[in-house]
């Protein structure tokens, strides 16, 4: 579940670099800094995955990305398809790791 969610906002934050390099001719200052925060939030927060505020910091920073559409029309889409990966990387890597525990339960270490 960690390592998929650290996954999905790394390439979040390569997604909003670039989105930041778009919005460079046509904005102000300030919403290529809002850019560039929300970026490197995204990696930092790729760091926090295994405490529960990384999660919840996670969640605000997709709406942040889709919130960037004002400024980049595509980060409109781009924004909901990394929420969507978002929400996929929890439930998959809930199940997966529900597995894992289900497996060392039934065959200890050595």
């Amino acid at each position: 579940m960690r390592v998929l969610s650290a996954a999905v906002l790394s390439m979040e934050a390569f997604v909003m670099g670039f989105a930041v390099l778009l919005a460079m001719g046509d904005h102000s200052g300030a919403a290529l800094s809002l850019g560039g925060l929300i970026a490197i939030l995204l990696l930092l927060n790729a760091g926090l995955m295994k405490k529960k505020i990384g999660w919840i910091i996670g969640s605000i920073l997709q709406v942040a990305m889709v919130a960037y559409g004002y400024v980049v029309t595509s980060m409109y889409f781009m924004g909901a398809l990394f929420a969507a990966l978002w929400i996929a990387a929890f439930i998959v890597g809930r199940k997966g790791e529900a597995i894992r525990a289900e497996l060392l339960r039934q065959k200890p270490l050595k």
